[in-house]
């Protein structure tokens, strides 16, 4: 059991507060998991910054979340995991690519299978991808700049994962559904 708070706008530093009505605005509700990240202004600040960014650049909300999903999967953060499981499938994700990301599998759409095997490469390899795992995405119609964009949604993926990895927030009654354990 976590010992960090998870804080709702009213119980929040004056500085998260901002942030955690814009989730509640995007999402409905505050994710616990921003709830838990509003013990830092800074962290907070810095994700939502990122957040923003990467939810406007080139990838569709489908290919993003198989990025995400990925992510947490290669990551092990089972809040993360359960989270992303239900937005990839809310974006189209088919429930057999959405499981075999899950179980560490490539999806079978060539194009999620293009991503999620090189942010999952490059998180495992510590970003040091040699010219055929780059050229393998290029291959599957994606461009060189979308090869940086993945490093994006990886970092803002990374700080959510560390985040539920250390601070470990209950994971919501909508999510439990998709609850996942490494």
């Amino acid at each position: 059991m976590s010992t960090f708070q998870v804080y709702t706008i009213d119980s929040a530093p004056e500085q998260s507060k901002p942030v955690l009505r814009q989730l509640r605005q995007t999402f409905g509700f505050i994710p616990n998991i921003a709830g838990t990240m509003a013990e830092s202004p800074v962290l907070i600040s810095a994700f939502i910054q990122l957040f923003q960014k990467v939810h406007s650049g080139t990838f569709t909300e489908a290919q993003i979340q198989t990025l995400l999903l990925t992510n947490a999967v290669t990551n092990a953060c089972t809040w993360a995991v359960a989270f992303h499981t239900a937005l990839a499938l809310n974006e189209g994700l088919t429930p057999a690519d959405v499981d075999a990301i899950r179980a560490g599998r490539t999806p079978a759409d060539r194009k999620h299978a293009a991503l999620s095997t090189l942010t999952k490469t490059a998180i495992q390899k510590r970003g040091h991808l040699d010219e055929r795992e780059v050229g393998a995405f290029l291959e599957a119609g994606f461009r060189r700049d979308q090869v940086l964009e993945v490093l994006a949604v990886a970092a803002a993926s990374t700080i959510t994962n560390y985040v539920g990895s250390i601070t470990q927030p209950p994971l919501e009654e909508q999510f439990q559904v998709h609850a996942w354990t490494a």
